[in-house]
């Protein structure tokens, strides 16, 4: 992975309201341990924000390669802003947690966080991590593309294979009307189409549509 990977961490404010409250003193500690290691293992932290309205937005000026959560009792929130922010524009999304409770693991990976740690957190494994987490996310990238790509393929073949039909429904109508062969229909057919700049299946259309009319 290329070391100059730029990274926006996702996470609560690390100030402390109460210097008592260990656990909130505990979560600040994790959280610079997270941020710290990112830039011990060479990666560019380019920024750490709130999870708030703005995400999106601040997401869409820095153009980060990856997003990191870290989150803890606010996960749920915070991961449906993240999800939410990235939705226009996928880019991986890993989230840290030490919450024990992996009740919402699959409904978390379903709605597009590329990987969910849990606990453990070391130094030592978060460039692994991310190496995985971007290549799962370009594996992923690249089935959703084929996926599209073959859709794609399958609507023009549909669209190719409903023009023919209209093209020799329109050739048998013009070979029936005008004593006309095939080549001959057709032809005329491609004339018209070029005198006035349709395609070939849009003047068949419109002569079988007028045909209707009449009849």
């Amino acid at each position: 992975m290329d070391k100059a990977l730029r990274i926006v961490v996702v996470a609560p404010d690390l100030v402390i309201a109460d210097p008592n409250d260990q656990y909130a003193l505990a979560q600040a500690e994790r959280s610079r341990s997270l941020r710290i290691g990112l830039l011990e293992s060479g990666f560019n932290l380019i920024a750490v924000l709130p999870a708030d309205a703005f995400l999106q937005d601040r997401l869409h000026q820095l153009q980060p390669d990856m997003v990191i959560l870290d989150a803890e009792s606010e996960a749920r929130d915070a991961l449906e802003r993240v999800v939410t922010a990235t939705r226009d524009a996928r880019r991986p999304i890993v989230m840290f947690t030490n919450d024990s409770d992996t009740s919402h693991v699959k409904a978390a990976v379903a709605a597009g966080v590329t990987a969910y740690i849990v606990a453990g957190l070391s130094t030592e494994r978060i460039r692994p991590i991310l190496d995985v987490a971007m290549a799962r996310f370009q594996h992923e990238q690249a089935l959703r593309q084929e996926l599209a790509d073959t859709k794609s393929e399958l609507s023009e073949l549909s669209t190719e294979l409903h023009d023919r039909k209209v093209i020799d429904r329109a050739k048998g109508m013009l070979m029936a009307r005008q004593s006309l062969t095939e080549q001959a229909a057709y032809e005329k057919l491609r004339k018209t189409a070029m005198d006035k700049n349709l395609k070939v299946a849009e003047v068949a259309q419109r002569m079988l549509d007028v045909a209707e009319l009449l009849n």
